[in-house]
């Protein structure tokens, strides 16, 4: 039977590969914005309703697609995700109003997220303890890969097609996602057909070990949300995610109403931040990965770079409000974005520093759908915050959620492996703390 050398990593690549094409299928209505608004008579108010809206479907999709993953695993789970949200934004076609387009960004929405939880998932069965935040970080450059591809490629076809066509050849992309999915996820790396020997050994070491010989605790959701590490990464995401949905979701009108962008400047000038996050996201994974090497503990890595990340990202939020020129502008949201995906690279990697597999789709969803509020809360401040065009306020607001993100964390613990509190030890839970 043959065997796949590393197959860990083509694994994860296609798990990046799915998030590349998220990327470009939500980031694909900001960029048409002010050709579909022009066409149909909709205004920033219109797309803020649009973008809260699917944010309330990404937000159920969260917590909905954590537990789908934990019920029917990895390999099922990203198929139903995929398909859910390759058919909403195929169906962006005959959107008409902002009526329906809010409903096909619902259904975007939930099945967009279920990338994450799937992602997060996938990396906790797949890659040792000192490779997770590494394997995130790739995961994480799809995101931003999708944000750099997706500015030229969307106004490349809207300039060719139109945007109806456009929705239509981007949702395509999902459905053949599907076949090399399929084909290369057989089963997890236990069973795994083209797994070899010492790969496999090298994943199912360390903690995973640990947990089979003294019984793995999987808490119940009740269970989980006892625990101040579950609310330490629930708080961090609610206060950290909106920075990043601001400019995925804002940058385009920012080119447009601050500079006079029109789509073809736009798809020109959106994607060269995201550079800074692909970067970002695997300086991130292998910083971490480097001082766990050196012996560093898993708390003090991980939070060391979050924390880099995260003084990185606040100069640049002050230093982007006041730029006068487009080039210095997505330079230093360049630099935002590189020390956001350094950060989020580690937050995403805690549910499976604290808990067993079968909880780790559980806790990513759960932290997912309050990301998802927080950025909600946010979206709806935007329009108020730049009347006139003015973005001054709108920068502040993300840098005033950054402290917040590391008391959050602070507060939420060290990041060890999560022990049963006393009140619902049972039989076969583990018996003691698993220090990573």
């Amino acid at each position: 039977m043959k065997t796949i050398k590393g197959l860990r990593w083509l694994i994860i690549s296609l798990v990046a590969v799915a998030t590349v094409i998220n990327y470009i299928d939500r980031s694909a209505l900001a960029v048409m914005w002010p050709g579909i608004a022009s066409e149909l008579g909709m205004d920033k108010r219109d797309y803020a309703n649009i973008v809260t809206i699917f944010l309330i479907g990404y937000a159920v999709g969260q917590s909905l697609f954590g537990k789908v993953f934990d019920a029917l695993g990895t390999r099922i789970g990203f198929v139903l995700s995929i398909l859910v949200w390759s058919g909403a934004i195929a169906l962006h076609y005959v959107a008409r109003s902002a009526l329906s387009f809010g409903l096909f960004r619902t259904m975007l929405g939930v099945g967009e997220a279920g990338n994450w939880p799937g992602a997060t998932k996938a990396i906790a069965e797949w890659f040792p303890v000192r490779e997770r935040a590494l394997g995130q970080g790739i995961f994480g450059a799809g995101a931003s890969l999708g944000s750099v591809i997706a500015p030229p490629l969307v106004a490349l076809l809207y300039a060719a097609y139109g945007w109806k066509a456009t929705f239509v050849l981007i949702g395509s992309l999902g459905f053949i996602w599907i076949v090399p999915w399929l084909i290369v996820y057989k089963a997890g790396p236990a069973a795994h057909p083209w797994i070899g020997a010492d790969e496999r050994a090298l994943i199912l070491s360390g903690p995973r070990g640990a947990e089979t010989a003294h019984g793995e605790y999987v808490p119940t959701l009740a269970q989980l949300l006892r625990h101040r590490q579950s609310w330490g990464v629930i708080a961090a995401r609610f206060f950290i995610d909106p920075v990043w949905w601001l400019f995925v979701s804002w940058l385009p009108l920012y080119l447009n109403e601050r500079f006079g962008f029109d789509v073809k400047e736009i798809g020109m000038f959106a994607w060269v931040p995201y550079v800074g996050a692909a970067v970002g996201a695997l300086a991130g994974g292998w910083l971490c990965g480097r001082l766990l090497a050196r012996g560093w503990s898993v708390n003090r890595a991980r939070k060391s770079v979050i924390a880099a990340g995260l003084l990185l990202m606040f100069p640049a939020l002050i230093l982007s409000a006041a730029a006068a020129t487009p080039v210095l502008a997505v330079l230093a949201i360049g630099v935002i974005l590189f020390g956001f995906q350094a950060a989020i690279t580690n937050i995403q990697t805690l549910p499976s520093d604290f808990y067993s597999g079968q909880t780790v789709g559980t806790l990513a969803g759960l932290s997912g759908t309050s990301a998802v509020l927080g950025v909600i809360v946010c979206m709806q401040l935007v329009p108020a915050l730049t009347v006139g065009g003015d973005y001054t306020p709108f920068f502040i607001l993300g840098a005033l959620l950054l402290p917040l993100v590391f008391l959050s964390l602070w507060l939420g613990g060290r990041v060890d492996r999560v022990q049963p509190h006393p009140s619902h030890k049972k039989t076969g839970d583990l018996d003691e703390t698993c220090v990573l």
